[in-house]
């Protein structure tokens, strides 16, 4: 995250999960053996385990990244609180919505982020978990939220619409083909898994006011994109 602010994002996206006692720490998987090399679970370890364990990648980097250890939520918005220039759209992840429930994620989640609440956004595929954490935010300070819709289909239109979120994400390979329209709302598209400057540059034609990406310094290198850096 800080390379990529370094790159010039204005904008991060990353997964939180929660640990055995429920403190919000930041992963995309429920198990250690991709990012840790080894065995167990995010539920099964609790915070102060997992602040322990390097998450370099071991089989793909080598050491080169050993002394990146797996953060929590609040050791990241301690940095983002560091960064004034830099937005958060914050994943809760379905597994950990299912394994402690909806009030329990957002509970702790909140209490987290509520020093910066209005630099975030809340994203989930879980479209209950995010209607929850709208009815629970006191209309006075709306928390903002997205949906990451799974599937391009008639029930997920018909969801989109129903929970009228913020931003609407999906994977870019899963958009109709043109000319075939977006799904109309109130909604900022996000279109995830983007790499090219030429298909960014192509997506923004069809309304998507969002490209996710995995190569900010190299999208924000291409003169063309420069004026859309604010979205990357």
């Amino acid at each position: 995250m800080q390379a990529a602010a370094e790159a010039g994002a204005r904008w991060l996206e990353f997964d939180v999960q929660l640990s055995a006692d429920r403190v919000p720490v930041l992963l995309h998987d429920t198990t250690l053996d991709r990012t840790a090399g080894q065995p167990g679970a995010v539920f099964e370890l609790t915070a102060q385990q997992l602040n322990a364990i390097s998450v370099g990648e071991p089989a793909r980097f080598g050491t080169q990244f050993a002394n990146v250890m797996l953060p929590t939520l609040a050791e990241v918005v301690a940095w983002l609180m560091t960064q004034p220039q830099v937005q958060a759209f914050v994943e809760i992840k379905t597994e950990s919505i299912q394994r402690f429930g909806v009030e329990a994620v957002h509970a702790a989640v909140m209490r987290v982020l509520e020093p910066m609440r209005e630099r975030c956004v809340l994203i989930s595929y879980d479209d209950a978990f995010l209607f929850a954490a709208r009815l629970a935010t006191p209309s006075a300070t709306p928390m903002r939220i997205g949906w990451v819709a799974a599937d391009w289909n008639d029930d997920c239109a018909r969801r989109a619409r129903a929970l009228a979120p913020d931003f609407l994400f999906t994977n870019h390979t899963r958009l109709p083909p043109e000319p075939q329209p977006l799904w109309p709302g109130p909604w900022h598209w996000a279109v995830y898994e983007v790499t090219d400057p030429a298909q960014a540059l192509a997506l923004a034609a069809r309304g998507i006011a969002f490209v996710e990406t995995m190569a900010v310094g190299e999208l924000l290198a291409d003169a063309r994109l420069q004026d859309h850096g604010e979205h990357a």
